[in-house]
């Protein structure tokens, strides 16, 4: 799986507006939002959001960095992936 990114303003009613449109192998998969110098201690950091297809669900965690927040996203999206039933064993 490849992961790519593609900067964007995210309105999210605050001064947290710095967003990713995060994309796997194409296909978008979560939008990360930098963290405003509002949150003094986590500004800077990564918030997870909202995920779509098999990444949406009520996790919402916040990332030291950018790596941090794609290397989760790439692992939840190949274990939920491993996880979900087939056709042949559903």
């Amino acid at each position: 799986m490849t992961l790519s990114t593609q900067p964007v303003r995210v309105d999210t009613g605050t001064d947290d507006e710095e967003g990713l449109l995060v994309f796997a192998d194409g296909r978008l998969v979560a939008v990360l939002v930098r963290l405003s110098d509002r949150h003094e201690t986590a500004a800077g950091q990564w918030f997870y959001e909202c995920g779509f297809g098999r990444l949406d669900g009520p996790e919402h965690p916040v990332f030291s960095d950018l790596e941090a927040a794609q290397s989760w996203i790439a692992a939840r999206s190949v274990a939920l992936r491993q996880s979900r039933p087939t056709l042949a064993s559903a």
